[in-house]
């Protein structure tokens, strides 16, 4: 079995990956991207997963593991394998004010405010997943909800664990969340 952690950029993926690892499961990843101002606890991202649509095979490297496998590559899973998808959820106004935020202090271009566009094309997007997800009869998914891991961590910890199939500290994968990074906030 391959354990998948996956959503829209911004939507509490690496929080999760964080817990999945302290509670005991094992990651793979390289490192390569390094903790920074926007995700202080790091990452915990592939680079190689990048090459999934070309290369589909390379799922087979997560076999026992955890990985990360942003939203946008998840069509690319090839048949076969049984995975398990803890699939992050977020408001959408949250998820595109935190990539504002991320981009604004990478220097990079970002949507300024007007973000009616991004939105249609993040729906349309989960929608295609959520589809093709529900058509695979070798993967099952569990939603999570980021406010839900910020508020009740320790009840999400729990199911995370009965799902995954895993014997996992909970304590410690609580232990990851921490309310001080939730910094984009829509009120």
């Amino acid at each position: 079995m391959i354990t998948i952690v996956s959503g829209l950029p911004r939507s509490g993926t690496s929080l999760m990956m964080q817990m999945l690892v302290a509670g005991g499961m094992t990651a793979l990843s390289d490192g390569e991207r390094k903790p920074d101002t926007d995700n202080p606890k790091g990452y915990l991202e592939w680079e190689r997963i990048k090459q999934l649509p070309k290369e589909p095979v390379l799922i087979t490297q997560a076999e026992g593991r955890v990985v990360k496998v942003i939203s946008q590559l998840i069509l690319s899973l090839p048949d076969g394998p049984e995975y398990r998808v803890v699939f992050m959820q977020r408001s959408m106004p949250e998820v595109l004010k935190s990539q504002e935020e991320m981009l604004k202090r990478r220097g990079a271009n970002s949507p300024g405010g007007n973000t009616a566009a991004i939105e249609r094309v993040f729906q349309r997007h989960l929608i295609e997943v959520d589809r093709w997800l529900a058509a695979k009869a070798n993967t099952k998914v569990l939603r999570v909800q980021y406010h839900r891991v910020l508020h009740e961590p320790k009840a999400v910890a729990e199911e995370v664990a009965a799902f995954v199939g895993v014997a996992l500290d909970i304590k410690a994968m609580v232990g990851q969340v921490d309310g001080s990074l939730y910094r984009n906030r829509m009120r």
